[in-house]
């Protein structure tokens, strides 16, 4: 991997150099002895194996956390990649599921020195012809921003607003949903794609690529039948904000470690998972790949893609429809991220002066995000008019950077596979960041070369030696369509965080409801695992 500064290139290791990241109390534990026996062995410290660990040691269990990277999070993880005292976040930014999520107060977050900031404006998109819309807290300003743009658009937005609101609660129940009297309108949406939905919905072509922009920040395919809810999101991105972590996305991760070893857990770093260990059929605990073995008595909680999962102990523990099912296992369109430190935030042009929002995103036009699935089948590195992320956090939490500073990060999507070879990336990284930094001072003109001090590019194969459950440059950890989402996920038949092999159990993004930072795979494995044990996680908080 590469890193620029403005002294030039420096390659290699020193790009990813470990920085101290856990309490005291769990460094110190890194001398744990190998073999040495706990109740419950977790492999991987993503933010959700953590939050099924933490429940784990809620309720009394003895368990060691192994990560291979020197450093917890996983998709949380923030580094300083590009100069000292920038703080990156290398994957998630927004951290708005997770928000809902009982784990939040069941494990007392706040208390392990974690806190969010809602930033507002919310999200802001800029047009080549100068237009604009944001969205804000406030809803009614933001339906005027739509109104700015088509009357007819506005009053679409807040329709729609208020019949989500209203059906929401009926989603999940297609015989109340029926009784209701848009309940049949509302069953031919939850079918349709979301770029029918942005169609559907909205009649300018910015108002529908903003709703198609704002939802494919998760990844959804937007031709996908049912990935309606992706054009929603800008609804309900206003009502609800999006979160971000005080200090960094590892923020999360560092207080559920925490709240791990205060209640005698055990987190290791560089420790990769190699080998599951089964005796008489059952899953008893781990290898890795310095030769330490770490035994579970009473189970094991795997993170790892379930691609690699399947390697990690010999095919005739794993049923045959699994096997084939995993070997389906289809990827999505690779994320490419291009981080800088730089002088000041991008300042969009608005009425009345710059805007210069937490997040922005880019997209021309609604047809252009269709592209992307297109360019992917061919391996076609595709830089005109990207649509992008574009994330500031500093403009709401200037502890990421030194004083006046700012961190940016511009994501992007791009083939994994390329025509020239995915080895070949190395060499084309810095043209396609170059396209997407130009494309965002199209939009943003005072990003000029000198307010740039430095920058760390990372290609889709760069994301996946960066963290391995980002297969193929998933940072989803896979395409969450039909075919691998609901009981789908990972596999038909074992979508419940059992798995196979007895003792055996699976979180993480390759688990329902899938990617993005909302602790649910965690807590639900966490569930899962205690009522198998004998107990409840209602009965493990109550008894807190």
């Amino acid at each position: 991997m590469t890193r620029i500064t403005r002294r030039g290139f420096i390659k290699g290791a020193a790009a990813l150099a470990p920085l101290a990241h856990l309490p005291a109390t769990a460094r110190a534990r890194q001398a744990t002895p190998p073999k040495e026996r706990f109740d419950i062995v977790v492999a991987g410290a993503g933010h959700n194996s953590l939050i099924a660990a933490a429940y784990l040691a809620k309720a009394g269990y003895r368990s060691v956390v192994l990560e291979d990277q020197p450093r917890i999070g996983g998709g949380v993880g923030t580094r300083e990649v590009t100069l000292p005292g920038f703080k990156h976040d290398l994957a998630s930014s927004v951290h708005g599921g997770i928000q809902s999520n009982p784990a939040m107060k069941d494990l007392e977050l706040a208390k392990y020195g974690l806190s969010y900031i809602v930033p507002d404006p919310v999200m802001h998109i800029s047009f080549p012809d100068g237009s604009y819309i944001t969205v804000w807290r406030d809803f009614e300003r933001t339906a005027r921003e739509f109104d700015r743009i088509n009357p007819k658009d506005g009053a679409a937005f807040r329709r729609i607003a208020a019949e989500l609101e209203e059906v929401q609660p009926l989603l999940g129940n297609e015989e109340k949903l029926r009784q209701h009297p848009q309940g049949n309108v509302w069953r031919r949406r939850l079918k349709m794609s979301a770029y029918d939905m942005a169609c559907h919905l909205f009649e300018d072509s910015r108002c529908r690529a903003f709703a198609l922009a704002a939802g494919h920040l998760g990844g959804d395919p937007p031709c996908e039948p049912g990935s309606y809810r992706s054009a929603l999101s800008v609804v309900s991105s206003g009502r609800n904000g999006r979160p971000i972590a005080v200090g960094g996305s590892d923020a999360l991760a560092q207080a559920l470690a925490r709240f791990i070893t205060a209640h005698g857990g055990t987190i290791l770093t560089n420790k990769r998972v190699t080998r599951l260990i089964i005796e008489n059929k059952r899953s008893v605990g781990v290898e890795c790949a310095d030769g330490s073995s770490y035994l579970g008595g009473k189970a094991v909680l795997s993170t790892l893609h379930v691609k690699h999962l399947v390697d990690m102990t010999p095919r005739e523990f794993w049923p045959d429809d699994f096997v084939q099912n995993v070997a389906m296992w289809r990827p999505e369109v690779a994320m490419f991220v291009a981080h800088y430190a730089v002088k000041e935030p991008p300042k969009y042009p608005v009425a009345g002066g710059t805007l210069s929002p937490c997040e922005s995103v880019t997209l021309v036009n609604p047809a252009r995000l269709l592209r992307l699935e297109f360019d992917d089948a061919n391996g076609q590195i595709n830089v005109e008019d990207p649509p992008l992320q574009i994330v500031c956090p500093t403009v709401a939490d200037p502890s990421r950077a030194p004083a006046g500073m700012h961190t940016l990060k511009i994501n992007g999507f791009q083939p994994y596979a390329i025509q020239q070879g995915p080895q070949q990336w190395e060499q084309l990284k810095n043209q396609v960041a170059d396209a997407y930094l130009n494309t965002l001072r199209r939009l943003a003109p005072n990003l000029t070369d000198d307010k740039i001090l430095g920058r760390y590019i990372v290609s889709p194969v760069d994301l996946e030696r960066l963290n391995r459950h980002f297969w193929h440059g998933s940072a989803h950890a896979g395409y969450d369509g039909p075919g691998q989402s609901g009981d789908m996920r990972p596999v038909p038949g074992w979508s419940d965080y059992r798995m196979p092999i007895a003792g055996l159990y699976q979180t993480g993004a390759c688990t329902r409801p899938g990617g993005s930072v909302n602790g649910t795979p965690g807590r639900n494995a966490a569930a899962t695992m205690l009522k198998d044990f004998g107990t409840s996680i209602e009965e493990v908080v109550r008894k807190a």
